[in-house]
């Protein structure tokens, strides 16, 4: 039972790692037209209305105008990690990687390396990934100027709740041997020495 803390904490990481690592190819932004994208989007087609086209056209662009306006805020698309973020989403996957190994091959290896591995390497993966998720949360990739707003989706939040896991794990408690077991043989050689006499087997 002596590895078995550990053993959890690292089952925990490298849970936490293959969500991390999966989050990338979901989506992490959602796109909507603002206020302003969608009066451009107006303007530029009275515009062609006006240059190439005939009057009914120019009636049916103008009756056309409600519906655009109707868009404004209501998400149209939807971008994953690995499609906005295109350096970024290579270190999640590296890092994800790596706190997989870390936590997998102790687990391999046995219990006393469990024991011994200690998971500060995997807790400073862990921390790295949610700094790094985190500031793209916060400050998500420049979109089209005031045309185009984005907003936070499922992915960036599964990332998040990946990297946490992968901290946990790492820092997960460290189970200690019972201390029944290890205070007998020192009551023993206490007794021994104030009475000179040896307990028997």
């Amino acid at each position: 039972m002596a590895g078995e803390g550990p053993r959890y904490g690292l089952l925990v990481s490298a849970c936490g790692a293959i969500l991390l690592a999966v989050s990338v190819f979901l989506p992490w932004y959602g796109l909507a037209f603002t206020a302003n994208g969608v009066a451009f989007v107006q303007q530029m087609t009275n515009q062609l209305a006006t240059e190439f086209g005939n009057a009914s056209l120019q009636s049916y662009l103008g009756a056309q105008h409600a519906s655009l306006a109707a868009l404004a805020g209501h998400e149209f698309a939807a971008m994953s990690a690995h499609q906005a973020l295109k350096n970024l989403n290579i270190v999640l996957l590296a890092l994800a990687g790596l706190a997989i190994l870390d936590a997998l091959i102790p687990l391999a290896r046995g219990a006393a390396s469990v024991h011994d591995g200690g998971g500060a390497a995997v807790a400073i993966l862990g921390a790295v990934a949610t700094l790094l998720v985190a500031y793209r949360m916060v400050s998500p990739p420049s979109a089209a100027g005031e045309l185009i707003s984005l907003s936070l989706r499922e992915g960036a939040w599964l990332a998040l709740l990946g990297s946490l896991a992968i901290v946990a794990g790492g820092l997960w408690p460290r189970s200690r041997s019972r201390p029944d077991a290890a205070s007998e043989p020192t009551l023993d050689a206490t007794w021994s020495g104030l009475s000179g006499w040896t307990p028997q087997g």
